[in-house]
């Protein structure tokens, strides 16, 4: 006889799903009944929170929505940071929990975890939380799901099984079937005017997010095709390579990007929500688009969210990129103005480059040297200042090699964990490395011990400035005293050796490159400290 949580793995199995995150529980301990003989990997993590940012790094270099399997009460709330934090970049999470027997729900009688309303308190950071009332409904919310995750704007779930629907027999489920379901495809009127409109233009811009990332070859030939500078938002870096002409990377907060986008007559904004974390990270204001906007986007409500386009169209992006394409293939385009496209990109970088401050340059030099070391790797961010840096100056050749929690949500602790599940979910062994400040380890710094036990050969370079630097600055700019930015530093290296890592610190950039080739060749995961002071140092000589 199966229970409901037997068939739950069943139908996980089915849709693909091949690794679950997870702290077992005496309320969750249902779920796990099954999972031992299914092809489902566990990966165990030291906080829920950390369950949660494994799964949004999974997600994000896999593809493929990231799953948890959390206890009810304070699994939950431990987990809702990083939910929200993968709602705010869109990233595909099913957070499936146990929750109080049907009959006790919101009783308010002091039962183990209890909480007044847990899909409530979840709501605001899901895009939808279902209470599972009888196994019946199982299959149908998988569904829908998974719906959400394979054709609109993927954003966390959360499916709460009360403890007695657990252990419901549902023999009758196990022929359940996955659902499949296809994408939006792009309106013929919508793509037929935006054409004519892109065709015209003189002056034509292409804004592309992470809503893209799965677009990237035919949005270069887009804008090859239309003489087009692109912006990309730091989640979808890569999705045109570092060196391309018209690439103008992720600067779109800074001045004389901001009077290159004034320019243009025609924007074409796909796959972005056109907010502040990617188009005004200084908060200074500013940013506008005079010219006609053009909007695609898979979810209705954010076409017209931030700047309302001319014209918007709701459509998956790659289809309606090929649309476009043929569209405007299928006549000849008139001449554009020479001095627009790569002239115009090759004069911004002329412009920008030379500006960069000491500090940016230093910290793109260690960013640099990363990748010339491990150029296939995938670099997942905390906020921390290289991440700072290297959102407005790094360019890949790939997309889904660059994520951060500096975007969007901006919570701490977020890289560690993250680089573990990028790890699991890239799945052909080449390099993941974390970066990280010495503040924002302290908030995950136990899942080291996570990533040892996983056997994920993640490398932590650890930013060390010992505190708080940029909120320090920040205090400091604003006439503020500092206060509670000058933390304890602790002895990493000791810590991280003592959860069973390689752990070295590091002294200038050829003790870098050395390390970094040592870590690469290891089986398990290695923390390279790099000391901010040090690093300055020798590359200011």
């Amino acid at each position: 006889m199966a229970t409901c949580g037997e068939v739950l793995v069943n139908l996980l199995e089915g849709y693909g799903v091949d690794q679950v995150f997870g702290i077992p529980g005496v309320h969750t301990v249902e779920l796990y009944r099954g999972l031992a003989r299914s092809s489902i990997r566990h990966v165990t993590p030291r906080h829920e929170q950390g369950a949660g940012f494994m799964a949004d790094g999974y997600a994000r270099t896999s593809g493929k929505p990231g799953v948890c399997f959390i206890i009810t009460g304070p699994g939950m709330t431990n987990i809702t940071t990083a939910m929200g934090q993968a709602y705010a970049d869109s990233i595909p999470m099913l957070v499936i929990s146990s929750v109080q027997s049907r009959s006790q729900l919101g009783g308010g009688r002091g039962k183990l975890h209890e909480l007044p309303n847990q899909g409530a308190m979840i709501a605001g950071v899901a895009a939808f939380s279902h209470t599972l009332m009888s196994a019946a409904e199982l299959p149908g919310v998988l569904a829908r799901a998974f719906a959400l995750f394979q054709a609109g704007r993927p954003r966390p779930v959360h499916i709460e099984i009360p403890l007695d629907v657990l252990v419901e027999k549902a023999d009758a489920l196990l022929g359940s079937q996955p659902v499949s379901v296809a994408r939006a495809g792009a309106a013929p009127s919508a793509i037929k005017q935006m054409s004519q409109l892109l065709a015209a233009a003189r002056q034509p811009l292409i804004l592309a997010g992470g809503g893209a990332i799965d677009a990237a070859a035919e949005l270069t030939q887009l804008a090859e095709a239309l003489g087009a500078p692109v912006a990309l938002t730091i989640n979808a870096k890569g999705m045109l390579p570092a060196n391309h002409p018209l690439l103008i990377g992720s600067t779109q907060t800074l001045v004389a990007t901001r009077a290159l986008v004034a320019e243009a007559d025609v924007v074409l904004a796909i796959g972005t929500e056109l907010a502040e974390t990617d188009y005004d990270v200084t908060f200074a204001g500013g940013f506008g688009i005079p010219g006609a906007l053009l909007r695609i986007d898979i979810d209705p409500d954010q076409t017209v969210r931030n700047y309302p386009p001319q014209v918007a169209l709701v459509a998956d992006a790659q289809i309606a990129a090929e649309a476009l394409l043929l569209e405007l293939n299928s006549k000849p385009l008139p001449p554009r103005n020479c001095a627009w496209g790569a002239a115009r990109v090759a004069r911004l970088w002329a412009e920008l480059n030379p500006g960069w401050d000491a500090a940016t340059r230093a910290q793109t030099r260690f960013l640099d040297t990363v990748l010339e070391e491990l150029p296939n790797a995938v670099l997942v961010g905390d906020s921390t200042q290289p991440v700072y840096s290297g959102n407005l100056t790094l360019n890949l050749d790939h997309p889904r090699r660059w994520f951060n929690s500096s975007t969007g949500y901006g919570t701490l602790g977020y890289a560690l964990p993250a680089a573990i599940g990028a790890w699991l979910g890239r799945g052909d062994g080449q390099p993941v490395v974390c970066l990280i400040g010495d503040g924002g380890l302290q908030f995950s710094l136990p899942e080291l011990a996570s990533a040892v036990e996983a056997r994920t050969p993640i490398i932590v370079l650890l930013w060390n400035n010992q505190g708080y630097e940029e909120i320090k600055k920040y205090m400091v700019n604003r006439a503020i005293e500092p206060v509670g930015v000058d933390i304890y530093t602790p002895d990493f290296i000791g810590v991280a050796k003592a959860l069973g890592c390689a752990a070295e610190s590091i002294q200038g950039i050829a003790h870098l490159r050395t390390a970094l080739r040592s870590a690469a060749d290891r089986q398990g995961p290695t923390l390279i400290e790099i000391h901010q002071g040090l690093w300055m140092k020798e590359v200011a000589v």
